[in-house]
């Protein structure tokens, strides 16, 4: 029992973090799904506070393709998670029993995912951990995706788990396998691999260990799904080019753009496109690459995998030695030689041009004729001066000098903001006035519930408070929405207390019946309370109510009169005892 409340069944599955277990929620008499965080990690503090961040934000996730968490907490060391349990199997089961899949079973799939990240995507939390191991498909097609949250995490720490990190590894992107962090792109290369081993039944990358696999990924061409399924048509092949570009500038600028590829891709008219071309090179050419760069990948696998062993060979041993010392020898002629290059190289220091006005592509041939290297990702600011899409600045700044090789980060502008002047929504429906400042003014609005007095003619869904005064002017932006926060009445999310003289029975089954919740009466004889008085409850004042539940309440009536002291006032009675 966990919490008290999760009574496990059976395990359902193990992982490099964290083990899933079938459980009965007590509670609410439904299945449930616990994830339990590994014990040897429960002592890693940051990994807890990332953990449980983390969790509570995916929490917050509310989309028909996405698990539901229901309940994040600790029980005496024990850090789980609670989420809808889903009857079915995984992506992964269904290819490796089915094989490939036709088109049209794919597109309904992936239509199903991009619709779930893209959720996610626009409430900040990227996934980091996409593979068919974390997508649930029930027997109707439809599709829950999981590991919000953990997948997060996993950041957070070095996992040395093998299996852990050569299951993800089939679908990392470059940038994280380079070790440059996730963006929402990095979801979106991750699709696509899922979308080439819908399409193919293969995986486009394989080897003998994590290493090899993630370098492929960072340098080997994506294999033609054409060739491997002649079936697939190239409206369907491109969308896997332009999802697993090496160079996110030629991916999806995010996932809404995939999903209406997706939904018109098996049109006949969009049947026989013409194959995507990348507009950006894909791999860097001034990109050096040889032996420091493997060592350097070899030496980091060792912080995320273990080897995996081959079949030795004659003097495997010896040469096995040869080999650690050459790569010692190697990484540290690399460091000596990265501390002094700049002594070595002399001064080759020049000055940023100014790129102001230009466009942004415009803006990256100019800095790298200079010799500069440009970030992928451009800062985005507002700007009453340029237009959406102009270059504002540099950073570094412009004017500054600085050495060859240096990287550039372009700031662009969004465009002037449109302003919003705050409205008095006291006494207005918190729905209607969320709507409207979600989709109007693209505010982030939460609502939440504060305890008031509640009156007879109180409407509930009435906003009561709210978190920005009236009359204040605010910024309406999409990047960086102005967060605000109304407030209802809280009337029902606790238990109140029933004891005493103010409920009265009618009042708390009309209470059980708001809340969907089931009322059971106890009747007790008193005579030091009146008749119909509530003296006590099962749920205590101030316990959460979740709809389902069940109250008891009990209830006082008159005494029964004694047998040799019948009822004065009721003559029938001793005839009817007679």
């Amino acid at each position: 029992m966990i919490n008290d409340r999760y009574e496990i069944i059976k395990s359902i599955g193990e992982g490099g973090m964290a083990n899933v277990y079938l459980a009965n929620d007590t509670f609410l008499d439904r299945k449930v799904a616990v994830k339990v965080l590994r014990g040897d990690l429960s002592t890693d503090e940051k990994f807890i506070r990332r953990f449980q961040r983390e969790a509570y934000a995916a929490s917050a996730l509310s989309h028909p393709n996405i698990v539901e968490m229901y309940d994040v907490g600790e029980d005496k060391g024990t850090y789980f998670i609670v989420m809808e349990y889903i009857e079915g199997r995984t992506l992964k089961q269904l290819l490796k029993k089915r094989g490939s899949l036709t088109s049209p079973e794919v597109v309904d799939i992936m239509l199903q995912l991009t619709d779930g990240i893209a959720h996610a995507h626009d409430m900040y939390i990227i996934h980091r951990d996409l593979k068919p191991q974390n997508i649930m498909i029930s027997d109707d097609g439809k599709i829950k995706i999981t590991d919000f949250g953990i997948a997060m995490a996993m950041n957070s720490t070095q996992v040395t788990q093998t299996n852990s990190v050569m299951g993800s590894v089939h679908y990392l992107p470059p940038e994280q396998a380079s070790g440059k962090g996730s963006t929402i792109k990095s979801d979106i290369y991750s699709m696509g691999i899922m979308l080439f081993e819908l399409l193919t039944g293969k995986l486009p990358f394989k080897g003998e260990n994590a290493v090899e696999i993630a370098l492929k990924h960072m340098k080997d061409d994506i294999p033609s799904v054409r060739k491997l399924n002649p079936n697939v048509p190239q409206s369907l092949e491109n969308i896997v080019l332009k999802a697993t570009a090496k160079n996110p500038k030629n991916r999806y600028d995010d996932v809404r753009e995939m999903y209406n590829d997706l939904k018109v891709c098996l049109n006949d008219e969009n049947l026989n496109q013409e194959p995507y071309v990348y507009k950006y090179p894909e791999h860097d050419p001034d990109e050096k690459e040889p032996v420091l760069k493997e060592v350097k990948d070899e030496e980091d696998s060792k912080k995320v995998a273990k080897k995996v062993e081959t079949p030795k060979k004659k003097h495997s041993f010896s040469t096995a030695i040869i080999v650690f010392l050459v790569i010692v020898l190697l990484a540290g002629v690399g460091a000596l030689f990265v501390a002094l290059y700049p002594t070595l190289k002399g001064s080759d220091n020049v000055k940023i041009p100014d790129v102001s006005g230009l466009s942004v592509v415009e803006a990256e041939k100019v800095l790298q004729g200079e010799g500069f290297v440009v970030e992928d990702e451009t800062e985005k600011v507002v700007s009453d001066k340029y237009e959406k899409g102009i270059v504002v600045e540099t950073n570094p700044k412009i004017g500054r000098t600085r050495a060859k090789g240096t990287k550039i980060k372009i700031v662009e502008s969004v465009g002037k903001n449109e302003t919003y002047t705050i409205e008095n929504y006291v006494g207005k429906n918190y729905i209607e006035v969320q709507t409207k400042l979600e989709s109007l003014y693209k505010m982030k609005v939460s609502v939440e519930k504060k305890d008031v007095e509640i009156t007879d003619n109180m409407d509930l869904d009435n906003i009561i408070e709210q978190s920005i005064e009236p009359g204040k002017e605010v910024i309406v932006s999409e990047d960086n929405p102005t967060a605000i926060t109304l407030y209802i009445p809280n009337a029902y999310d606790k238990y109140p207390d029933f004891v005493g003289e103010g409920w009265s029975i009618d009042a708390v089954q009309e209470f059980a019946e708001k809340n969907g919740v089931q009322l059971y009466i106890n009747y007790v004889e008193s005579s030091e309370y009146p008749a119909g008085t509530i003296i006590k409850q099962s749920r205590e004042k101030g316990s959460k109510i979740y709809s389902g539940a069940s109250l008891n309440i009990t209830v006082t009536k008159e005494p029964a009169p004694k047998e040799d002291e019948p009822d004065e006032g009721d003559p029938g009675e001793e005839e009817d005892n007679q």
